[in-house]
């Protein structure tokens, strides 16, 4: 610019631009790791290696756990086989999902287990869980599972539910607690239980828009949902039960009938259009009686196996036999530790 000469808004504008140039120019780069290049462990690769390399601990059963006791732990063996797959079913039933889990549990004849079923997975999953579980009873009239859970001051059931149904209908100003008028705590068991319809008259039915609004419900406050079916597959309610399930778990005595049932049930679900039936599915035989037909449960464990996507066998406990009031305290260890599988295998397929 000439001596004397005004500058004008271009040559200013021209100024500014060419002096921000060095400031970007100076500026460091973000650096660039080279391929290959180490990268420095971050605050939660370390938390996630540390929670990898945990173990079970001590060894607390067999020869390992004995070990361990009479050396004052001084010798402290690593748990057996055993051992070890109980801990691992026990971290695959604590495992978080991403959203509420839907299990229903059929069979459309009488007499498959399936209340007995609902009831001892939902002590597993609530015990080991800790909560936020419920056991509903979905019968299109009247089922058992409230007869069978522990038994409340209370006995409103689905129907005094859906008849309330408004007061859940804020959902900035209902609570889990309010829910309390109408599910069932199960104490120590650490799930609660929904019963249905325990009326006299044989008017109402539960249809699929019930269904819907009460699963919807449950969904805001539990996150493992355990459904108790009826034996009417045609059921509105059966249906929608069906078509919502996460995962549908078949429940079978070791008998020729309700073994046929189960599979003609599998038949009408594929013909129907259920897509992905086998990997949507799992199969809980359940021993009728202390001594089972050995040719008849190979012949079950194969088929299902091939129609489903696992088969666990539960044995006969007479705990259960007797239809009263479940006690959850007496199962038998068997009983506990074949339920403990059959809900880890349920929770990984979840």
């Amino acid at each position: 610019m000439a001596q004397g000469e005004q500058p004008t808004a271009d040559h200013a504008l021209a100024t500014v631009e060419e002096s921000s140039t060095v400031p970007r120019q100076a500026m460091p780069e973000e650096p660039v790791a080279a391929p290959g290049a180490h990268r420095a462990v971050s605050a939660q690769d370390f938390l996630d290696r540390r929670s990898g390399e945990q173990d079970d601990g001590p060894a607390e059963w067999g020869w390992q756990g004995r070990v361990r006791r009479w050396t004052g732990g001084l010798v402290h063996p690593q748990p057996g086989p055993a051992e070890r797959a109980h801990h691992q079913a026990r971290r695959l039933i604590q495992r978080d999902f991403s959203g509420p889990r839907t299990v229903a549990f059929v069979n459309p004849k009488g007499g498959a287990a399936k209340t007995t079923g609902v009831l001892a997975a939902g002590y597993t999953f609530g015990t080991i869980r800790g909560g936020g579980v419920v056991a509903w009873d979905n019968n299109e009239t009247r089922g058992t599972l409230g007869i069978r859970g522990t038994r409340s001051t209370h006995r409103n059931t689905t129907r005094e539910l859906l008849e309330d149904l408004e007061r859940f209908s804020d959902v900035y100003q209902s609570r889990i607690g309010d829910l309390g008028a109408f599910v069932r705590s199960q104490g120590d068991a650490h799930f609660d239980v929904l019963a249905s319809d325990e009326r006299p008259d044989v008017t109402g039915m539960i249809h699929a828009d019930d269904f819907i609004a009460v699963h919807r419900l449950l969904q805001r406050f539990y996150r493992v949902i355990l459904v108790d079916t009826g034996n009417n597959m045609r059921a509105e309610n059966w249906l929608a039960a069906a078509e919502a399930a996460d995962l549908l778990v078949v429940t079978s005595t070791v008998r020729e009938d309700t073994g046929y049932s189960g599979l003609w049930m599998l038949d009408a679900l594929q013909d129907a259009g259920y897509a992905d039936l086998k990997a949507k599915s799992l199969t809980v035989l359940a021993d009728p009686s202390p001594v089972v037909d050995e040719a008849l449960l190979r012949d079950l464990t194969a088929v299902y196996a091939e129609r489903t996507g696992g088969v666990h066998r539960v044995p006969f406990d007479p705990a259960l036999a007797s239809g009263s009031v479940v006690p959850y305290a007496g199962l038998a260890d068997g009983t506990r530790a074949s339920w403990l599988q059959a809900c880890a295998a349920m929770a990984d397929a979840l």
